[in-house]
């Protein structure tokens, strides 16, 4: 992917990432069917997309389907994938009236061929947008990213194009489905659960993460901002001591 520019403003997290969990528990808790929670999933996005346009946040990455998602019902699943290809076929309009720049990352192989098409489509139409960067991780699964980027690089030593002792960590990262982005400054998670769930596990080392008690579909501008508030309040030190007072 291309280097974009980056926020030079320290109080504003270049780039949120977003586990969006519990639409299945928010539908369940109402007695509606799991698609009828994915699909006020969709309203969420909206608006977290829009409260990062407000915001500043350059980088916006929503993990909205992962490679384990595949071993739900079909019937789920289906439903997903039809959202998924009415979100773009209705909303690519307005994402780039907006100046919005979309990318998805995962493993496309899985997916419908006519889903790849409007994917690809909607890259391309969108492909000089800078107002926001918005990736959506679909069919994504970071021990599967990893373990790619990681054959490539035994595979170009095989071929004499390169020598074990240049592997580096930026090398390494220049394989990843996220080259050319930052890593993210925040990650969130709505529905109270704590843990990553196989998501940038490489990008996300030095990420402050925040824990939302909030199902996803009830996640709105309110709750972002008061993450990013969180976050700067946060002593980011990668790793090194604190300065003495």
């Amino acid at each position: 992917m291309d280097e974009l520019p980056f926020s030079s403003d320290p109080a504003v997290p270049r780039h949120v990432a977003i586990i969006m969990d519990g639409n299945g528990r928010w539908a369940n808790a109402r007695g509606m069917p799991r698609t009828l929670g994915h699909r006020q999933g969709a309203e969420a996005v909206r608006r977290c997309i829009s409260g990062a346009i407000e915001l500043g946040i350059p980088f916006l990455t929503l993990f909205g389907f992962s490679s384990e998602n595949w071993r739900r019902p079909m019937t789920e699943v289906a439903d997903l994938m039809g959202l998924l290809r009415r979100y773009l076929q209705s909303e690519l309009a307005e994402i780039h009236k907006n100046g919005i720049r979309l990318r998805v990352i995962g493993d496309r192989a899985r997916l419908p061929d006519d889903i790849v098409r409007l994917i690809d489509d909607a890259e391309a139409r969108t492909r000089d947008n800078q107002r926001l960067n918005l990736m959506i991780a679909i069919s994504y699964g970071s021990r599967q990213e990893i373990a790619e980027a990681a054959r490539r690089l035994a595979e170009a030593v095989r071929d004499g194009e390169l020598q074990p002792s240049e592997i580096d960590e930026d090398l390494f990262a220049q394989g990843l489905l996220t080259a050319g982005i930052p890593d993210p400054d925040l990650v969130i998670r709505t529905s109270g659960e704590q843990r990553l769930s196989n998501f940038l596990l490489w990008q996300a080392a030095y990420s402050e993460l925040i824990f939302v008690d909030k199902l996803w579909p009830d996640f709105d501008k309110s709750d972002l901002l008061a993450a990013v508030e969180e976050y700067q309040r946060r002593d980011r030190r990668y790793g090194a001591a604190a300065e003495s007072q």
